[in-house]
């Protein structure tokens, strides 16, 4: 209408069209719903591909760490059994120090006693020899010499 806001359009034009662009509709709606369809499913195995590398390097990490923990308290358990071997070789040395110089002690009394022993038989036979020498002696004097 001219001289007016209002317009006049050809009813059977824009039902054509409307017809035409719900024709089209359906099919750009499929492609439309395929591709978001598509996106939301590339998505999803993207995200599921992502947790699944996270969790293998999470496992991948709690192993290392588990090693790293059972070699430092290996190390810590090695250094204590050295410790108390090297304590208990301590020990084991004091005590047989020990012994061999009670057993040495011992060996020593019966030496000095072996030579108080040598030593009094010697002197026994040296005062024999005196006495014999002194009673040869003496006889001798006593005795005159033949001829």
């Amino acid at each position: 209408m001219p001289m007016s806001a209002s317009c006049i359009i050809n009813r059977a034009e824009v039902l054509e069209a409307i017809e035409g662009v719900r024709g089209s509709l359906p099919s750009e709606l499929n492609v439309a719903r395929s591709v978001l369809k598509d996106r939301s499913a590339v998505v999803e195995e993207g995200r599921l591909e992502a947790q699944r590398i996270v969790d293998e390097a999470e496992a991948e990490r709690y192993k290392l760490v588990s090693r790293t923990e059972v070699v430092k308290e290996a190390t810590r358990e090695a250094e204590r059994l050295i410790a108390a071997a090297q304590s208990e070789t301590d020990r084991m040395r004091v005590e047989v120090d020990d012994y061999v110089d009670a057993k040495l002690a011992n060996f020593e009394i019966i030496l000095r006693r072996t030579l108080d022993a040598v030593e009094h038989g010697r002197n026994k036979i040296h005062g024999r020899h005196s006495e014999l020498e002194a009673l040869s002696d003496s006889q001798a004097e006593a005795e005159p010499l033949p001829g």
